[in-house]
C-alpha cells in the first residue's frame, strides 16, 4: 500500500518544503532587521528541513521510475519498461518536470550548505543569505507546484507501457551533463544571496567578497564542467562531429559563464583593492539573472532545440515573471544601498586595478554580444516583423576578435601591479614572451605540416602570450627563494588556481584554432569492400552486421582502418539504431580518439544495395578543447580549497554581530 502511495508522498513533501521555505524568507530577514537573535536563528533548521523534504520528493520520483510506475504521468511519458536501469535513473531529469525537481534540489542543497559552511560569520549577515537564499527556493517550488508537478497521475487509465526516453537522451551524456551544469546554474544564486545580503546591511567591504569567492569559484568550476561536457556529448552524439553550434541553448550556459568569469575577477579585485564593489554586486545579479534567462529559453517554448524541454507558454510565463521580479527588486535593493556603502579606490591607468578593469569589460560585451544573437530574432518574430536566423558568421565575426584582445589583457594582467606600474617595468617583463609568442605563433602551423592559417597562427600566438607571460610571472616570484622547488611551495593555492585557470583558456583556444581550420572531412558512399582515404589513414568497410541492444536494433558496419602501408590497424563500429518503443532512428557515431587527434565515423542512411551514406572525419586537437576546461574548472576548485577562505577574515563581537558599522540594517 505503502509503494503505491510514493508519488503522494512526494507531492506532499513538495508542499511541506515549500512551507519551510517561505519560513525561511520571512524570519531571519525579519529577525535581522529588528535585531531578535531567535527570529534569525529559524534560517538554519527551515534550510535543513527544506533540503531534507525536497531531497524526499526527488526519491520518490526516483523510485516511480525504478518501479515502472507508469500510472504517474511522468514515468509514462519517459521511460519504458525495456529501458536500461542506469537511464531510468538519469531519465528523471532527462524532462521538464523532473529536471526542475532536480534544479530545486540542487538549490535546496545549495541552500543548506550556505548554512552549514557560514556558522562563523556575522549573524546578520548569514540570516540575510538564508532569507534570500529562501525567496529563491520559494519561487521555484511554487513552479513545480503550479505548472510543473512531476506526480501527476493517469489514473485510472494509466499505460501498460511507457513511451520511452528520447533516444537522443539514451546515453552517457544526459547522467552527467545536466547536473554539472545545473550545479553551476543554482551555484550562483548563493553569491546573488551574499550580494543582496550585503546590500541590504551596508556591508559592502572585503570581507563579504572573501565570504562570497569560494561560493562563487565552485559554482564557476561546476558551470565550466557543464559546458565541457555538453560540448563532448553534442560533438559524439549527433553525428555532425561539431563541438559547439551556436544553439541559443548553448548560449544560454554560455552567458552566465561569461559574467560570472568577470565576477571572479571582480571579487579577488574588490577583496584585494577594495575597489570594483559596484561592478562586483552587479555582476553577482547580473549572472544569477542570466542563469534565470537560460531556464526560460529553455522551457518556455519559445526556442525549437534539441536541448529545449518544454513548449508550455504558461511555464514560459511564469519563469519570465520569476526573473523579472528578481532583476527588478535586485537593482532596486542596489540603487538605493550602493551608493551609500561605496568608496572609491584610485589607481592609474596602468595597473592590475585596470588591466582586470579592461578584461571584465570586455567580458560584459561578449556577454552582449551573445545576448543580442539570441534574443533579438525572438523579439522580432514575438512583434511580427518577420523571422530571421542568426548563425555562426555573426557569432564568429564579433567573438572571435573580442577574444584575441581578452588574450592580449590576459597576459598583461599577471605581471602588472595593484594600483600604479611604469610601462617600460612591464615591457621589460614581457618583451620576450611577446616575441616568442610570434615566432612560434608564425612558425608552428607550418611546423605541423599543413597548409598556413592566419586563423591558427593568431590563436597560437595568442595562447603562447597567456602561457609564457605566465612563465616569466612564475620567474619573477620564484627567483629570489633559496631553491626554484621552494620558491613554488611557497605560493598560495589560489594563485596556482589562477595559472590553471588561464593554463585551460590557452589550451582551449589551441583546441578552437586548430580543429576549426585544420579539420579534415569527407561524405561518402560506401559498402562492404570500399576504402576510402583521410589524411592518411585508410578506412574500409569490411562487412555490416545486426544486433539487438536492450530496446532497439542496430546495423552495425565493421569499418577496417590502417595507417599507410605499413601502420598499425585498429576496427571502428558505426551504428544506425532504431528504437523500438518510439521507431525513432538513431547514428551512434565510432571514435578513435587520440591526445592529438579523433578519427571519426558516422554512419547515415541506408542507400540500397548494402550501402550507407558515411561520414569520415579527421579532427585534430578536438580534445584540447575538453582539456582547457577541465583545466580552468580544476583551477577554479583548486582556489577554493586555499586555506585563507576557510577562516572569518572579520570577527565581531556577538553584539556588533547584528549591527553593521556602516549603517542601519535593512
Amino acid at each position: 500500500m505503502l509503494i503505491k502511495m510514493i508519488p503522494e508522498i512526494g507531492h506532499f513533501a513538495l508542499v511541506i518544503a515549500l512551507l519551510m521555505a517561505i519560513v525561511q524568507a520571512v524570519m531571519p530577514l525579519l529577525g535581522a532587521a529588528t535585531r531578535r537573535p531567535l527570529w534569525m536563528a529559524y534560517g538554519y533548521p527551515m534550510a535543513t528541513g527544506q533540503f531534507l523534504f525536497v531531497a524526499i520528493a526527488y526519491l520518490c520520483l526516483t523510485t516511480s521510475y525504478m518501479l515502472d510506475d507508469f500510472s504517474v504521468a511522468n514515468v509514462a511519458n519517459n521511460s519504458n519498461s525495456l529501458l536500461p536501469w542506469y537511464y531510468k535513473f538519469s531519465a528523471v531529469w532527462g524532462n521538464h518536470e523532473g529536471s526542475v525537481l532536480l534544479w530545486s534540489l540542487m538549490l535546496a542543497g545549495w541552500g543548506y550548505a550556505a548554512s552549514v559552511f557560514s556558522k562563523e560569520l556575522p549573524r546578520d549577515m548569514v540570516a540575510r543569505v538564508q532569507s534570500v537564499m529562501g525567496m529563491v527556493c520559494v519561487g521555484f517550488l511554487l513552479f513545480i507546484l503550479m505548472t510543473s508537478n512531476p506526480f501527476e497521475r493517469l489514473l485510472p487509465n494509466m499505460p501498460a507501457d511507457g513511451a520511452d526516453l528520447n533516444p537522443l537522451l539514451q546515453d552517457f551524456g544526459l547522467i552527467v551533463h545536466p547536473p554539472m551544469l545545473y550545479m553551476g546554474y543554482v551555484g550562483f544564486s548563493v553569491v546573488f544571496a551574499f550580494a543582496i545580503a550585503a546590500l541590504l546591511g551596508g556591508r559592502l567591504d572585503a570581507a563579504w567578497t572573501r565570504w562570497a569567492r569560494p561560493w562563487t569559484n565552485i559554482a564557476w568550476a561546476f558551470l565550466t564542467v557543464g559546458i565541457a561536457l555538453g560540448s563532448w556529448w553534442a560533438y559524439y552524439e549527433l553525428g555532425w562531429g561539431g563541438w559547439w553550434f551556436w544553439d541559443p541553448v548553448e548560449n544560454a550556459s554560455l552567458l552566465p559563464w561569461l559574467t560570472g568569469t568577470a565576477l571572479v575577477h571582480s571579487l579577488a579585485v574588490t577583496e584585494k583593492r577594495g575597489s570594483f564593489k559596484s561592478w562586483t554586486v552587479l555582476l553577482a545579479i547580473a549572472t544569477f539573472s542570466l542563469s534565470l534567462l537560460g531556464t526560460f529559453l529553455v522551457r518556455s517554448g519559445v526556442l525549437t532545440s534539441v536541448h529545449a524541454f518544454a513548449n508550455d507558454p504558461f511555464r514560459g510565463f511564469f519563469i519570465l515573471m520569476l526573473l523579472a521580479i528578481t532583476v527588478t527588486l535586485s537593482l532596486l535593493v542596489f540603487a538605493l544601498r550602493a551608493p551609500r556603502v561605496s568608496h572609491k579606490v584610485g589607481f592609474n591607468w596602468l595597473s592590475r586595478d585596470s588591466l582586470l578593469l579592461i578584461n571584465n569589460v570586455l567580458l560584459v560585451i561578449m556577454t552582449v554580444t551573445v545576448l543580442l544573437g539570441t534574443v533579438y530574432p525572438l523579439i522580432l518574430d514575438s512583434l511580427g516583423l518577420g523571422k530571421i536566423s542568426v548563425g555562426p558568421p555573426y557569432f564568429n565575426a564579433l567573438f572571435v576578435p573580442l577574444t584575441v584582445v581578452m588574450c592580449i589583457f590576459m597576459g598583461l594582467g599577471p605581471l602588472a601591479r595593484w594600483k600604479s606600474m611604469s610601462g617600460k617595468e612591464l615591457w621589460r617583463k614581457l618583451w620576450l614572451a611577446g616575441a616568442a609568442s610570434l615566432a612560434l605563433g608564425i612558425a608552428m602551423p607550418l611546423v605541423y605540416g599543413r597548409e598556413w592559417n592566419l586563423w591558427v597562427a593568431l590563436g597560437i600566438i595568442s595562447a603562447l602570450w597567456i602561457v609564457l607571460s605566465m612563465v616569466r610571472d612564475l620567474f619573477d616570484k620564484t627567483r629570489h627563494a633559496s631553491s626554484f622547488v621552494a620558491g613554488l611551495r611557497k605560493l598560495s593555492l589560489s594563485y596556482w588556481g589562477m595559472v590553471l585557470g588561464h593554463l585551460g583558456v590557452a589550451v582551449t583556444i589551441v583546441g578552437v584554432a586548430v580543429v576549426s581550420n585544420y579539420n579534415i572531412e569527407r561524405n561518402v558512399r560506401m559498402s562492404p569492400g570500399t576504402t576510402v582515404e583521410v589524411a592518411g589513414y585508410q578506412f574500409t568497410m569490411t562487412e555490416l552486421t545486426n544486433r539487438r541492444g536492450p530496446n532497439f536494433l542496430a546495423d552495425t558496419s565493421i569499418i577496417q582502418v590502417q595507417r599507410g602501408e605499413e601502420g598499425r590497424s585498429f576496427v571502428m563500429r558505426p551504428e544506425k539504431r532504431l528504437y523500438l518503443a518510439t521507431g525513432m532512428p538513431m547514428t551512434q557515431v565510432a571514435l578513435r580518439p587520440g591526445f592529438f587527434r579523433d578519427l571519426y565515423v558516422a554512419m547515415g542512411e541506408d542507400l540500397g544495395d548494402g550501402s550507407y551514406a558515411m561520414r569520415v572525419q579527421y579532427k585534430p586537437f578536438v580534445r584540447w578543447l575538453w582539456l582547457g576546461g577541465l583545466l580552468m574548472a580544476f583551477g577554479g576548485l583548486l582556489a577554493v580549497i586555499d586555506k585563507r577562505y576557510r577562516r572569518v577574515s572579520v570577527r565581531q563581537p556577538e553584539t556588533a554581530r547584528a549591527q553593521p558599522a556602516q549603517e542601519a540594517p535593512v
